[in-house]
This record gives structure tokens, C-alpha cells and sequence, in this order.
């Protein structure tokens, strides 16, 4: 009987497969005649003494020198491509748009086109001609107030009536456009003009993100035990740098950006070793003048079984406006800003910032520096009485907090240079030690 081999399932693939080297020119294809020599070639006699040369090899045929050369040519194509390759991969589109701010601006433009959505049309126009029709009245009130502050008997009563209208109205004649409330709430804000410094403050006070700063100081009794009163009249926002990563090895190797804050949450100390960048947004065109205090309500007071302040950073005279840089250029230092070193075994530690308008807005105030033992026990107080800070009257405030880890041993060796203190609870007294070495029971 015939018996049936099969053939494997590979070798049909492969030899069906076209691979990138270019097709071969058959052995059995007849190669082109090589040209006929000049001059038959004269054959040498062999010496007896000469020994019998070996066979040369026979050279390829052309078609296989074809093919090598066509694999080589593919190859180098193979490479070119995989070169090519990497450059375009070098190359990565943007997964998000770049955010918005005056050093990248960027133009409003109409959620919609014309002409698609004519409710939408008609509502632009209207809000248009009330627009104009507000900035007309100004116009008048303008002109009703450059006559009474040129008018020898003028009323001082009315020229702060008109003052006060013609405030109003430049609010009013702008605050419904689209592209202003757009500015606005993109940090493209121009706090020159009153509409937007207006819509900024309605928006912090609003939003809630001066809500949960009030809420953070009460709660963790900020007030009263530093200061009675609290009412914020500017943006204050503390920025440090980004927690270090759990890699140590990468601790040192990996630039961290600072952060923005939130009121109350926990710090490493690690984080807190370098002084904040404070941004502040001010909505008072004139300039006044502020002081700034860093301090710390939980240092352990041993004498008297309780907590003390402790001053870590102050800086009075600091010009601010609506127009000041930001963050707040702090070139020069009055004290000099200690890091926050919680001590160990104290429960966690909070700090506050305190930015307080002074007594007159123009006059700078002489405040002695105070060694660094005045530092400890700092009376608020009577220092916000002697030199005329109210919290009541404005200003700006932040905190959060702190809890001892490895990083504040360091800050005692190199700034304090002393020992660290480490404090904790009092053993609860044993009242059987003095029987554990007798008999439980008396034999009689």
C-alpha cells in the first residue's frame, strides 16, 4: 500500500511568504556572456621544482552576488526606517492644553459661532446695548463730578455721593460682557480696573475658598488663643515644596516644585525648612503698608504644665497693592525665619502666618529684632497693642500643622546646635512596688 506523507503546515507558509529582500534572478536563468578576452592566456610550464598551485575556488554566480547585494541594499533601507522611526517618536503631541496666565494669555472666542443658536445671538445683543447704555450714564455722572470738584463751593458730601455712583457704574456697565467674566475667572483678571477686582473678591469670598479658611482657624482654635478677631480683607496663599518621594534614592535626584497649601493640613518638616513663597491678592489700588509674622502655639511650657507661642519669622513694612508682585519679593529679612521644629513626643504642632495692616498706611513703624530668646513665650498681644495690629480691621492669615519626625533632630544639630529635648507623659506611679518582694500569704 501507498503510504501518504504530509507535509508540515511551515513549510507551506514560508515558502508563500514574501519577505522584504527583493526577488532573485533563477540559477537556471542564463547569465550574460562575459566579454571575450584580448588575447588567449599562454600556459606556463611547470617547473619540476615548483609544487602543483591549489585550485582556485569557482566564483559565484552572478545571480547570488545579485542577491546578497539586493539583502544588503534592504538592510540598510530596514535601518534607515528604524532610525526614522525614533525621530517621529521623539516628537509627542501635548495631552493638555497649557494653563492660562498672563505670561501665556490666551484670546476669548465665542462658545458658539454666529448664527448657529440666534437665542444666543439675541441675548449677546442685548447685553451689549445695556451695556452702552450704562456706560452713557456714566458718562453724565463723570462729568457731574469733574464740575462739583472744580466748583469753589463745592459739597464735600455730594462729591463723595458721586464718587461712589460713578464707582458702581463702571462695575455695572461691564459686569455681565462674556469676555470679562471669562478674564476673570482664568487669571487673566487687570486689577487696575474695578470690574475685575470686583469679580476676584466675589469669587473668593463666594466660592468658598475663604469660607474653609475661616472655618480651619476657628475649628483649631487659632482664635482666640493668638488673636481675639479675625476678618481677611486680601488672598493670602502659602506655597512649599512638594512632599519628598518614598524613593530615597530619589530624594536627592528629583527637583520638587512648590505647592499651594491648604489651610490645616499636616506638613512634613522636611518641607517646611526653607521659607514660603506667599502670593497675596489685594483689592486696594493705593499702597499700604502690612506686617508679617510667622508663629508657633504649641511649645511645651514645663513650669506650668501648658503651651506657649514661639516666634519663627517677622517682617514689618511690607508694601502691598493691587499692583504688587507676586509671590512677595522679601529682599530683606528683619528676623530671620527659623524652620518649624516640633518638638518629640508633643501632640502635633500649628503655625500661622498673619499678614496685619498697620496703624497709619504710609508711615513706616521701628520694630527692635528680638534675640532668639525672646523668640520663646511671644506675647501677640501686647505686641499687636504696642505697634497697632487689629485682625479686625483686614489683613490676611493662613496655618497648618506639624508632627515631630527624624528631620527635626537634624534642625537642633545645625541651627540650634544643641541637644534635643524630647518630652512626654509622666509615668503613672506604681502603689505595689514596695510589696512585689513579699509573701502574698501569711502561714500562722
Amino acid at each position: 500500500m501507498l503510504a501518504l506523507r504530509r507535509v508540515p503546515t511551515k513549510l507551506l507558509y514560508t515558502s508563500l511568504v514574501r519577505g522584504n529582500g527583493t526577488v532573485a534572478t533563477p540559477l537556471t536563468a542564463a547569465a550574460p556572456a562575459p566579454p571575450p578576452p584580448s588575447s588567449p592566456p599562454k600556459a606556463k610550464a611547470a617547473s619540476p621544482s615548483s609544487k602543483p598551485s591549489a585550485p582556485k575556488p569557482a566564483s559565484k554566480p552572478a545571480s547570488v552576488a545579485e542577491t546578497s547585494t539586493s539583502k544588503t541594499i534592504d538592510v540598510d533601507e530596514a535601518d534607515s526606517d528604524k532610525k526614522d522611526r525614533k525621530r517621529k517618536r521623539r516628537f509627542r503631541f501635548p495631552t493638555q492644553r497649557p494653563s492660562i496666565s498672563l505670561e501665556r494669555p490666551r484670546a476669548y472666542s465665542r462658545p458658539i459661532g454666529v448664527g448657529v443658536l440666534r437665542a444666543y445671538d439675541e441675548a449677546l445683543a442685548y447685553i451689549k446695548k445695556d451695556s452702552n447704555v450704562v456706560k452713557a450714564e456714566l458718562e453724565e455722572y463723570k462729568a457731574s463730578l469733574a464740575k462739583a470738584e472744580s466748583s469753589p463751593e463745592s459739597d464735600s458730601s455730594k462729591v463723595e455721593r458721586l464718587k461712589e455712583k460713578v464707582k458702581i457704574l463702571e462695575i455695572q456697565s461691564e459686569i455681565n460682557l462674556p469676555s470679562v467674566r471669562w478674564k476673570a475667572r482664568n487669571g487673566l483678571a487687570d486689577l487696575t480696573k474695578p470690574i475685575y477686582r470686583h469679580l476676584v473678591e466675589q469669587r473668593w469670598r463666594e466660592d468658598g475658598v475663604l469660607d474653609m479658611l475661616m472655618e480651619r482657624i476657628y475649628q483649631m482654635n487659632v482664635v482666640p488663643d493668638l488673636l481675639p478677631n479675625m476678618r481677611p480683607t486680601l488672598d493670602l496663599r502659602v506655597n512649599f515644596p512638594e512632599a519628598p518621594p518614598d524613593n530615597v534614592y530619589q530624594r536627592t535626584r528629583v527637583k520638587r516644585d512648590y505647592e499651594k497649601v491648604e489651610p490645616g493640613i499636616f506638613l512634613l518638616p522636611e518641607q517646611t525648612r526653607k521659607p514660603p513663597m506667599l502670593y497675596t491678592t489685594v483689592f486696594h489700588t493705593d499702597t499700604r503698608l502690612y506686617t508679617l509674622l510667622m508663629v508657633d502655639l504649641d511649645v511645651p511650657d514645663q513650669e506650668n504644665a501648658s503651651y506657649k507661642p514661639y516666634l519663627h519669622w517677622m517682617q514689618p513694612n511690607i508694601a502691598l497693592s493691587a499692583l504688587s508682585p507676586s509671590p512677595i519679593p522679601l529682599t530683606t529679612t528683619h528676623t530671620r525665619y527659623i524652620p518649624p521644629h516640633p518638638q518629640r513626643g508633643t501632640p502635633y504642632h500649628r503655625y500661622v502666618i498673619l499678614l496685619l495692616p498697620q496703624s497709619s498706611p504710609t508711615e513706616r513703624i521701628k520694630i527692635p529684632a528680638p534675640t532668639d530668646e525672646q523668640r520663646l513665650g511671644f506675647n501677640f498681644r501686647a505686641f499687636a497693642a504696642q505697634y497697632g495690629l487689629d485682625g479686625a480691621k483686614g489683613g490676611g492669615v493662613h496655618m497648618w500643622r506639624e508632627v515631630w519626625d527624624e528631620t527635626v533632630t537634624k534642625i537642633y544639630t545645625d541651627i540650634f546646635e544643641i541637644e534635643e529635648p524630647i518630652y512626654g507623659r509622666m509615668p503613672t506611679p506604681d502603689r505595689y512596688v514596695g510589696l512585689r518582694g513579699t509573701k502574698k500569704y501569711i502561714q500562722s
